[in-house]
């Protein structure tokens, strides 16, 4: 029996023996991809839990940091996601704005969605280096929590105009002529009625690109990250510790690091991240149920 004859066997099977093949390839082949991740966490948690207690996270590290805690860490990490969403916002934001509501659909702006989409897909080891000679070197900004957030910013910023615009898009067009009909301008329009609506998709891109930025290593490496500090950042020209690179370097270049305050660290940021992602779906999942279109 040729491959034509079995494909045509196939599709005279009844409808819902086909789509009971179709749901078990699903979710076996989700099942493959999930359980590979739920043993890592289940791993991480069982080696890092013994670490974490309260003078592990509020601490400073201490005999080369294979005692005390991760403080600096914490609170650079903090730091320059706060830097980074003060910069990358505000602009990411605005460029979705245009891309949705003002620019038009010509070869200008064809040419503006492909470099933005280029952009993103770029390696983040590029954005550290580019913010090495723009920002380090170029503006002298020097080794500092400033440089360092302006190159996460550059990183962010696809994320932003991308979903920025996306949520946009998605309000109803109704919304916008009800809104000049009333005798308002496009922008008090946009302003007062479209971005209310778009919010919650806005504020979860802005979430998962800020989340995204929290775990990177390779910028704050060129550009902000110090290999040991035992004191907080006192200014943003000051370098800070990360828990990205913090975890590289107590993996990498201290020897006699215990095993559980390597794990111990990995498991405080992958907390960070899930609860930067659970929120952005909380948010999702409410506004979607508020939704009256």
């Amino acid at each position: 029996m040729n491959s034509r004859s079995r494909s045509v066997r196939f599709l005279q099977l009844p409808r819902h023996t086909i789509e009971a093949i179709g749901y078990t390839a699903i979710y076996f082949i989700s099942l493959i991809t999930v359980l590979p991740i739920v043993g890592m966490m289940i791993y991480i948690v069982i080696n890092g839990a013994e670490a974490i207690s309260w003078e592990f996270l509020t601490s400073m590290p201490a005999n080369g940091m294979r005692e005390g805690g991760i403080l600096p860490a914490i609170v650079g990490t903090f730091y320059l996601m706060a830097g980074t969403a003060l910069f990358s916002v505000p602009l990411g934001v605005a460029g979705g704005i245009y891309m949705a509501e003002y620019a038009a659909d010509n070869f200008w702006t064809r040419l503006m969605r492909i470099a933005i989409i280029s952009l993103a897909g770029i390696p983040s080891v590029v954005f550290g280096l580019f913010g090495l000679g723009l920002f380090v070197l170029l503006m002298k900004f020097g080794t500092s929590i400033l440089a360092a957030s302006l190159t996460l910013s550059i990183m962010t910023l696809p994320v932003i105009i991308s979903t920025t615009e996306e949520a946009l898009r998605v309000v109803p067009y109704r919304f916008r002529v009800v809104g000049n009909s009333l005798g308002a301008t496009k922008w008090q329009t946009i302003w007062r009625i479209v971005l209310k609506e778009a919010l919650p998709g806005i504020v979860t891109g802005v979430i998962l690109g800020l989340e995204r930025a929290a775990g990177e290593t390779a910028p704050i490496l060129f550009t902000g990250a110090a290999f040991f500090l035992p004191h907080l950042p006192g200014s943003p020209l000051d370098a800070t510790m990360a828990l990205p690179y913090h975890i590289f370097v107590i993996s990498t270049q201290v020897p006699g690091m215990p095993l559980k305050i390597q794990f111990g660290t990995v498991l405080v940021l992958i907390v960070f991240v899930l609860g930067m992602n659970l929120t952005a779906t909380i948010i999702r999942s409410r506004a979607r149920s508020k939704r009256q279109w």
